[in-house]
């Protein structure tokens, strides 16, 4: 089990003074928010590809991936019923695909609620088939750049389509195609009728990342939820992938979050690997 953190988790702090923070208090894998790089990641050069990753590298962590792939893009949408816009969407995954191989990632988290939400009117299963189209127009490159799109289940707070693993499975079956995944993320599989564990059992042999986080929007094991359980569950799984802090709550401080984050996880995890010594 390895950790990472997203990089806007460090707003706008310096890169070298952020990575610094990670590398100092464990982390060894950098999840990157293309917003965090470009308003349009197509203006992202070759050359600055190259010196963010090797600063990434420098300091001892690797860029594993990216998320928050259509946040803060205009005109962009995963179910969208005009045609156009899914052209344009599925163009645009593409080059998330690049700039993520480019980075040295492995897969990129498709969350992104407001690109995903079904329009008045719109019904689930034309949603559906968008979506499918969209991600079957970016199987090619994504065979290109070994880059894996990770599927990521949402509250219905958050968003109106693909709130649960299943649904989630329903869009890869549609697609069927082992580039698109599954992401799982513990603020948002609170939401489910089924516990964690439960849900990371089921579903364990499609799942290729996950994010600590608590429902209160913090860091893992800084709210209500018990994270030992889910760590029990990590261990017991054979989960060897990353496990990536992913907070919306910025009250406690940067420091603080990103501090009590890996605390909290080495805590559970230690404990998960006393109880299941031979799944290491």
């Amino acid at each position: 089990m390895k950790f990472a953190i997203c990089n806007e988790t460090f707003g706008d702090w310096p890169l070298d003074r952020a990575l610094q923070m990670a590398a100092e208090l464990g982390y060894r894998g950098w999840e990157v928010a293309p917003f965090m790089l470009a308003d349009d990641i197509r203006s992202f050069t070759a050359a600055q590809r190259t010196e963010y990753r090797q600063q990434v590298n420098a300091h001892g962590l690797e860029v594993i991936g990216l998320h928050w792939l259509l946040a803060k893009t205009t005109g962009l949408h995963l179910t969208s019923p005009d045609r156009q816009v899914r052209l344009q969407t599925a163009n645009y995954l593409g080059e998330l695909a690049r700039l993520c191989a480019d980075l040295g990632g492995a897969f990129m988290v498709l969350g992104s609620p407001l690109q995903r939400n079904l329009e008045t009117g719109q019904d689930e299963e034309s949603a559906y088939a968008n979506a499918a189209e969209v991600l079957e127009s970016v199987l090619p490159v994504l065979a290109e750049t070994n880059v894996v799109l990770a599927l990521e289940p949402l509250g219905p707070v958050e968003t109106n389509f693909m709130n649960t693993a299943a649904q989630a499975r329903k869009l890869q079956e549609l697609v069927g195609d082992a580039h698109i995944a599954l992401h799982l993320d513990m603020k948002a599989m609170s939401s489910e009728s089924q516990s964690i564990p439960q849900l990371l059992f089921e579903h364990q042999d499609w799942m290729v990342h996950f994010h600590a986080n608590d429902p209160n929007r913090q860091g893992p094991g800084m709210g209500e939820l018990n994270i030992q359980p889910v760590f029990d569950a990590l261990q017991k799984i054979q989960y060897s992938g990353w496990v990536s802090v992913e907070v919306f709550d910025y009250d406690p401080g940067i420091e603080t979050l990103v501090r009590e984050s890996m605390q909290n996880m080495q805590l559970a995890y230690s404990a998960s690997r006393r109880v299941h010594p031979d799944n290491t």
